[in-house]
């Protein structure tokens, strides 16, 4: 299933994103060790200001005047309004630049990706999700149409390289079974999260799609818990200390 626009309303339905959205100290090492020793970070597309490094200058972009607001609960700084794609600074104007599951939302991929790289004198760290593995989460059970819909959304891995060129690094980042930064695949053994409107609420693939189809997945999902179909199914998963899923860091150097 294509869609013409793949950002997420913030505006309209993210005011309480920052909420289940926040930095899990265990992806964050990742993220800052990938920054290596840059003095001066820009975010774009920062949201609410998960896993902006506290010991580094960093400039943030939020087109979201939602998300720019929520950053002040976070003691973040304030943040540009611009696009990825039409960045307002010179060339090399930071050591290193990030964008953490962000890149899904852009309008022009290719574009955005430039611009990254013309600011950015040093890495470039995108926190991103393979569209290939997402196929494979045991989620699609349930809600096949908008997990097509994020496979349509989420750039393959193969493409974001080509188009950031020079030497690039792939880290598959695995995934706490208590991860507080509650993007989907978070709650890979904690499936009765799904249930909750605010879980929900901090997901932005629930905003595509057809509303009934996505009732009727919470429906079954329901009733699969309360059988003991689902644990029969995938209740190892509830063991696991960690997932190594589809979340992905990407480490692009000149």
């Amino acid at each position: 299933m294509k869609i013409e626009n793949p950002s997420f309303n913030y505006d309209k339905y993210g005011q309480s994103y920052a909420i289940q959205r926040t930095t899990d100290p265990r992806i964050a090492a990742y993220v800052w060790q990938a920054l290596g020793n840059s003095a001066s970070v820009l975010n774009v597309g920062a949201g609410s200001g998960s896993y902006e490094p506290e010991d580094r200058y960093v400039v943030a972009v939020e087109p979201s005047i939602v998300m720019r607001k929520q950053r002040v609960s976070k003691n973040r700084g304030p943040a540009v309004i611009a696009y990825a794609e039409n960045l307002p600074f010179d060339d090399e104007a930071f050591e290193a630049s990030m964008a953490m599951i962000t890149i899904h939302h852009w309008q022009n991929l290719e574009k955005g990706i430039t611009e990254l790289r013309r600011v950015t004198a040093g890495p470039v760290v995108i926190l991103t999700l393979d569209p290939k593995l997402m196929r494979d989460f045991w989620i699609n059970d349930y809600f096949p149409e908008m997990m097509e819909v994020e496979s349509f959304r989420l750039p393959a891995i193969d493409r974001l390289l080509n188009i950031l060129g020079g030497q690039c690094k792939v880290e598959s980042i695995p995934i706490p079974m208590n991860c507080i930064d509650g993007f989907t695949e978070a709650f890979y053994g904690r499936p009765e999260a799904f249930l909750s409107e605010s879980v929900r609420a901090g997901q932005s693939c629930w905003g595509f799609g057809r509303q009934d189809l996505r009732d009727a997945g919470l429906k079954v999902l329901s009733d699969d818990l309360i059988s003991g179909k689902w644990d029969k199914k995938y209740g190892y998963l509830r063991t696991q200390t960690n997932f190594s899923g589809c979340l992905k860091l990407i480490t692009a150097i000149r």
